[in-house]
């Protein structure tokens, strides 16, 4: 069985890693460390890591970070994810880079949000990038998730060229 996941970083990068039948995982802006929460699932315990062991996951990553992310290191722990996988001989990922994009990729035709309120952080958290240059990557990323879970998943029973 093949599954499929597109979560906050830490998170998708965690069930990737420990979760048997994960085989395509997409990674957008996250982080490589899950430092607040242990994650629960069924009997497993995951306890908060400093860094998550990508290498140990059979499935294929794709890692999408905004050079122009403001409010997290996105293009850091994107290349930290990357380097770590190559470190252990793994070719499994695909990195894609946008210039000017803010932190929020998401859905094409979303709209920009430059800043908001973050109610963790209890204030207005800046997002970064530029209005028609996020634009443009949400449209991009749409198009490369798409084919990257066709590619990696098995698609017997999904009409893919609807989506696209």
């Amino acid at each position: 069985m093949a599954a499929a996941t597109i979560l906050h970083g830490d998170f998708a990068l965690s069930m990737a890693t420990f979760l048997p039948g994960i085989s395509a995982t997409v990674w957008i802006n996250g982080c490589n460390a899950d430092t607040l929460v242990p994650i629960y699932y069924k009997d497993i315990c995951v306890p908060p890591l400093i860094v998550i062991p990508i290498e140990r996951a059979s499935g294929n990553f794709m890692f999408i970070m905004s050079e122009a992310d403001r409010n997290w290191q996105s293009a850091y722990y994107a290349k930290l994810a990357c380097d770590r996988l190559k470190a252990h001989g793994k070719s499994n990922y695909e990195l894609v880079r946008y210039e000017k994009a803010g932190h929020f990729i998401e859905v094409a035709y979303m709209p920009f949000c430059l800043a908001n309120f973050h109610g963790v952080a209890n204030h207005v958290v800046y997002f970064g990038g530029e209005p028609k240059a996020h634009s443009e990557a949400q449209l991009d990323a749409w198009k490369r998730i798409l084919n990257f879970f066709k590619k990696h998943l098995a698609a017997t029973n999904h009409n893919w060229k609807s989506m696209l």
